[in-house]
């Protein structure tokens, strides 16, 4: 992040503005909405402001910038219509240490100020760090379509009873358990709904009936897609943002993790070629171990959790030992890296079929039906194929298919990072060797390949760019 969001009170703490035109009203009333002590300085002042200065809502000072002195304010805003002037107030701000934000000109401040949407006690805000205002205005209107008022009263609420339900349950996973229950369920729809005498009393009596007692949590093996966090169901996010622990593969995109609530345990069981943060069956009975703690568990798996995902080996354990789970849908990795690379996986004129194939089976080796992968009229995909690229270009040459059959890598499908290397089954090989593609990468054999130059639509970043939705690494740091 370029910038750290913070929300600053103000409230009765003296703030300056410095400049008297439009935009420098505007900033006062952002900060009289925050219960600030407004000190506007500036030899003129316009109409807004004066109208304030009469009502005594602010304090005049009419000098000029270069004889202001800054020191005992809380917060500073450089809103003349002099760019060097401005400059000039923000370092005095700087050398007292005084948080500072000039007007247009964000790198020259030392925080910015954001589109804020007024839900009040619930406060959002959004910035792009003063590279689109316009585009922060967007998004808070879509925001805005999106959080009803009601939020505001909601926040009221749980605000008068935040106290009680501390003393009625000391366990923090418990509170967080009751509150959960309170903001989705029929409290919160009666305060959207305007009754809120009715909404107080069914949080008494859930109060006074809900029980710290866990028992059995469940498990929701959630596919968190290809890479692209817009990728992700609508399903698959809120049950994200219920978990209490999330466990997650090593191909699961960091933006994708984000999502899950900020403060859920997470526990990585990624797994490498020769190199297993955990056994899959060790994966299997934490799963069965957490839930039976209580706990609301995402697994969360790159892809689709059916589509070489290992789910139904997961599930499978957790059914055994009487486990609850629910499986959430993903877009697998073959329909994301083909949409995205322009290669459509079905066509009339080449395809009339699509296979998806392992690269490696259970034991390691590669023991495929190979006379029926050699078919033609068909696109065969190969999910963890690059190490064994050699093996598939010979058994399936040596099986019929003609070394000019047009074959695709596709490397970080769907996201920033994405490239696609294409060729044939002849020399594949040596684009291998030339560009050297990293896991993971899909591979696609088919005629249907041949139309990836005509319609490609979405373009990757330089390789080497460390894009937004990069897959996360063994170790990374989160």
């Amino acid at each position: 992040m370029d910038f750290l969001p913070v929300f600053l009170n103000i409230q009765s703490r003296p703030c300056a503005v410095v400049g008297g035109g439009e935009v420098a009203a505007r900033k006062v009333r952002l900060l009289q909405a925050a219960q600030g002590q407004v000190t506007v300085m500036s030899p003129v002042l316009c109409e807004a402001l004066q109208a304030e200065k009469d009502k005594g809502e602010i304090t005049h000072l009419a000098e000029d910038h270069s004889q202001i002195s800054l020191d005992g304010f809380a917060v500073v805003i450089a809103a003349t219509d002099d760019a060097a002037a401005n400059e000039q107030i923000a370092a005095q701000a700087r050398q007292h240490n005084i948080p500072v934000n000039v007007v247009d000109n964000p790198d020259a401040g030392t925080f910015i100020m954001p589109s804020i949407i007024d839900r009040s006690p619930v406060i959002a805000a959004v910035s792009t760090g003063g590279a689109s205002p316009v585009l922060a205005r967007l998004i808070r209107a879509r925001l805005e379509s999106l959080i009803p008022a009601g939020y505001g009263r909601l926040g009221e609420l749980t605000a008068r009873y935040r106290e009680r339900v501390k003393q009625a349950f000391r366990s923090t996973d418990d509170r967080r358990r009751f509150w959960d229950r309170i903001l989705q369920g029929s409290v919160a729809e009666r305060v959207f709904s305007g009754h809120m005498e009715e909404a107080e009393a069914v949080l008494e009596k859930e109060l006074a009936e809900f029980s710290s007692n866990k028992g059995m949590g469940e498990v929701y093996l959630v596919g968190g897609g290809p890479g692209d966090p817009d990728l992700l169901t609508f399903r698959a996010l809120r049950l994200m943002q219920q978990a209490d622990v999330v466990v997650y593969d090593r191909l699961v995109a960091k933006p994708v993790l984000e999502m899950v609530r900020r403060d859920a345990e997470r526990i990585y069981v990624g797994k490498e070629r020769d190199r297993h943060a955990m056994r899959q069956e060790e994966i299997n009975e934490l799963l069965a171990k957490l839930a039976k703690e209580g706990k609301r568990v995402v697994r969360l798996k790159g892809g689709d959790p059916f589509i070489f995902g290992r789910g139904g080996e997961e599930i499978d354990t957790l059914a055994e030992q009487g486990v609850p789970f629910q499986v959430i849908p993903g877009i697998t990795a073959a329909s994301g890296c083909a949409t995205y690379s322009g290669i459509p996986l079905t066509h009339r004129d080449y395809a009339q079929s699509v296979t998806f194939v392992t690269g490696h089976l259970k034991d390691g080796s590669m023991n495929l039906n190979w006379n029926q992968l050699a078919q033609p009229h068909q696109t065969i995909v190969f999910y963890m194929g690059l190490m064994g690229l050699p093996v598939i270009v010979e058994k399936l040459v040596e099986h019929g298919v003609s070394p000019q059959m047009p074959i695709a890598l596709v490397q970080q499908g769907t996201t920033h990072l994405q490239r696609v290397f294409t060729g044939t089954l002849e020399n594949i090989l040596d684009v291998v060797e030339r560009e050297k593609p990293k896991p993971p990468t899909l591979t696609i054999v088919g005629e249907v390949v041949q139309l990836h130059e005509k319609l490609s639509w979405y373009k990757g970043e330089k390789p080497g760019y460390q894009g937004a939705t990069s897959a996360i690494q063994p170790g990374t740091e989160l």
